[in-house]
């Protein structure tokens, strides 16, 4: 039996620096005027997507992945990827995530977290945390013990359209006044370095993690270069940003109907832009900004018209 796409529904997550923007910008129904996160495809047990069409309806992700291996084409224990849309009123903590070796250690067993960005909207000046100027771990330390952030810190400015690849590692935040789609490793561990003294909402000072931060960060600072591919086929122009072991991320931007043949794992598609119509197996399903679904592998061949953009996650 062939399985539909599976277009699903979000989880909402209320952060300090979070803003408006996935409702003014996508239209998401979003718990308050402080939802900095949309987890558009998740298994993580933190906050799970649920399946919004089709004889999976209602569903959540992780339950489609443990008990039907045959729609995604892949037999490991948790589903690989987590898809965010961030909505960065204020700015971030200034943060690194562990590789998959020290969070098996030191997290239960659970993944790194190897990341990368899509810069969906930004302000005019708008910048990240982006590496850092230590040389060495005892400067890393000292930096950070006196608070010299402007000794310490890398700061980049962004352009809508700009993509970052943002390894296990690696020193970074967003700024305030951005919003970006997000492709990352199942995982949800963050080392926060420095949060700039703000308070939660009980009035106590939110957690550092000084100590396993220092133990993950790359000391010195690598140096991260994009090479990007691109590609033009009738009606669709291809970039490929990044493809590792840990996901591929491209951008399709389709101006007509293209045409896609099967594949052997399945394929995150999330609407950045425009609108289009998804042909698969004679059925269409409108697509609009904000949509996200989920193309289960071995199927048949589809198409997807119109003026419309989209990234494509995948392994």
């Amino acid at each position: 039996m062939k399985v539909e796409p599976l277009f699903l529904d979000p989880v909402f997550k209320e952060r300090i620096w979070g803003g408006t923007k996935l409702r003014d910008s996508f239209g998401f129904d979003i718990p308050s005027n402080t939802t900095g996160e949309a987890w558009t495809v998740s298994a993580h047990e933190n906050g799970q997507s649920i399946v919004r069409n089709g004889q999976y309806k209602g569903q959540k992700l992780g339950d489609l992945w443990n008990k039907h291996p045959e729609i995604f084409g892949e037999q490991g224990s948790e589903f690989p990827l987590l898809i965010k849309i961030l909505d960065a009123s204020k700015d971030l903590s200034i943060q690194v995530h562990p590789s998959d070796d020290y969070a098996r250690v030191y997290e239960n067993g659970g993944l790194g977290k190897t990341e990368c960005w899509y810069i969906l909207e930004c302000d005019p000046d708008a910048e990240i945390v982006f590496g850092h100027h230590a040389e060495t771990k005892e400067q890393l330390k000292k930096l950070i013990q006196s608070g010299d952030w402007e000794s310490l810190l890398t700061r980049v400015k962004v352009s809508k359209g700009d993509f970052f690849y943002v390894p296990s590692g690696t020193l970074h935040a967003l700024g305030k006044g951005i919003v970006v789609l997000e492709t990352q490793q199942s995982s949800d561990i963050t080392y926060r370095v420095y949060d700039y003294d703000r308070r939660d909402d009980q009035g106590n000072l939110r957690e550092l993690h000084l100590s396993k931060a220092i133990d993950v960060l790359n000391v010195p600072n690598k140096i991260q270069t994009n090479s990007f591919t691109f590609e033009t086929m009738e009606f669709i122009k291809k970039t490929t940003f990044i493809s590792n072991s840990y996901f591929t991320v491209q951008k399709l931007d389709i101006s007509g109907t293209a045409e896609f043949e099967h594949s052997i794992s399945f394929i995150i598609y999330s609407v950045i832009e425009g609108n289009g119509v998804l042909e698969f197996d004679k059925s269409q399903y409108p697509l609009v900004k904000g949509d996200t679904f989920i193309i289960p592998v071995n199927q048949c061949g589809y198409k997807i018209s119109g003026d419309i953009e989209l990234i494509l996650s995948k392994l």
